[in-house]
């Protein structure tokens, strides 16, 4: 017995030993690789080879649903595809900043094609009620882009009992894109989902444990996995719905300046002060994504400053998390 008890804690001492190793490796390799390619540095050298006439496309006539539109990358991401002639519809959950942000949009734009629509997308009951109002409206979604998300770094429960961080960027996600789904394929075969993740996802793995129940909770860590996951839901949305003419893509947008990060990364944002990429700067793969012709895009993919990019980094075991996407679909669909 004694043996046995001996066998079984070493056993677990070297697990979680390779354990600390992932990770520490995988924050190390995410660090470089971040600070090589995500600041403004980044943004600037990788745009040398950008091609301006791609951004000079008009979209006249096509409707453009961006959640999260009142501020940072969000609002940069509308007034883009605003100043393209697109109709824009901004989702955002306090109406008095939405409304502010719309003025300057409309105003800077010249374009009285923009709308805001209320919606708290950490309730899956507000998002299933503006997901009706919109449908009334009859009018084909060309464009999607999930931006709305959060990093809440104590852990909080919603009034309908699910983690913040997740019911955010995960579930708000999942349920404004599933509930949008008529109204992309009215718009198809040139309507796109795309959806703004994070660089952070390269330091996690998949987990089923979508809530953080498990283990003592980091509120970073959950938007890491949160991150995660919406790039494996985008890869399987792009397997499941490949027949209706419906692209579906995920980005990151670099280390911006946001008023997103500075509330809840003052330390980082502090210490990158006038390395960070502006707003725009980090939405502008979105917008290129949105206007690209989709011959030139693969749905299912990951981008970066206008290129697909490496969904894992070498050597970080993640890869073949993404093999449970299926199992947590199922639990996504359950709770919509």
């Amino acid at each position: 017995m004694k043996n046995a008890t001996l066998h079984f804690e070493f056993h677990i001492s070297i697990t979680a030993l390779i354990m600390f190793l992932l990770k520490t490796w995988r924050a190390s390799a995410f660090g470089v690789y971040g600070y090589l390619n995500f600041t403004r540095n980044g943004f600037l050298g990788h745009s040398k080879k950008f091609k301006p006439e791609d951004m000079e496309i008009r979209i006249e006539g096509k409707n453009c649903v961006v959640t999260g539109a009142n501020s940072g990358i969000g609002f940069a991401t509308a007034e883009a595809l605003a100043s393209c002639g697109a109709t824009v519809y901004m989702v955002c959950r306090n109406k008095e900043k939405g409304e502010t942000a719309l003025s300057k949009i409309q105003s800077s734009t010249g374009n009285p094609n923009v709308h805001l629509e209320v919606c708290d997308l950490s309730s899956i009951s507000e998002i299933k009620s503006f997901a009706s109002r919109f449908s009334s409206k009859d009018v084909p979604v060309h464009v999607l882009v999930n931006n709305a998300g959060l990093m809440e770094h104590k852990r909080v429960t919603t009034s309908e009992g699910f983690e913040l961080n997740f019911a955010v960027n995960v579930l708000g996600t999942y349920a404004t894109t599933e509930l949008m789904l008529p109204l992309l394929e009215i718009a198809s075969p040139d309507a796109r989902v795309i959806t703004v993740s994070s660089g952070g996802m390269y330091t996690t793995s998949l987990t089923s444990d979508l809530q953080f129940s498990d283990g003592k909770f980091s509120g970073a860590e959950q938007y890491a996995r949160n991150k995660r996951v919406q790039v494996a839901l985008t890869e399987k949305w792009a397997e499941m719905y490949k027949n209706k003419g419906i692209g579906f893509y995920s980005m990151h947008p670099g280390w911006a300046e946001t008023p997103g990060v500075a509330k809840t990364l003052p330390d980082f944002n502090k210490w990158l002060s006038g390395k960070l990429r502006t707003s725009e700067e980090g939405a502008d793969t979105v917008i290129w994504l949105a206007l690209q012709p989709k011959e030139k895009l693969v749905s299912g993919g990951f981008y970066f400053d206008r290129a697909e990019a490496p969904k894992h980094l070498k050597f970080a075991a993640t890869r073949q998390s993404h093999a449970i996407i299926d199992s947590i679909d199922d639990t996504l669909h359950s709770l919509v």
